[in-house]
């Protein structure tokens, strides 16, 4: 995809939120930018959703060091129970 025209639009939105910053961090991890996804979820503060956890748990499998392996363990610590019985979430998170 067009990352780089993705980025200008999310810059210039005004009104960011879940949905978009969600579609940003997908598209990152799509192109196999996953420091760029864990750098916006960082960013973002926002409540989750179940599929914001799976892309967030995808950037941090791809990038797989110290810094995806603390995210990933402070997402589920912090995870509502509802979360951790979605299979899709589970999956994404192993």
């Amino acid at each position: 995809g067009d990352i780089q025209s993705a980025e200008r639009i999310f810059r210039l939105n005004k009104k960011k939120d879940i949905i978009t910053s969600g579609a940003m961090m997908k598209g990152y991890v799509g192109n196999k930018m996953f420091e760029k996804a864990l750098d916006l979820f960082e960013q973002i503060h926002l409540n989750l959703y179940n599929v914001t956890y799976i892309i967030v748990f995808n950037a941090c499998a791809g990038l797989a060091n110290d810094r995806a392996i603390k995210i990933g363990r402070k997402l589920l610590d912090e995870m509502p129970e509802n979360y951790r019985n979605d299979n899709a979430v589970l999956n994404s998170a192993m």
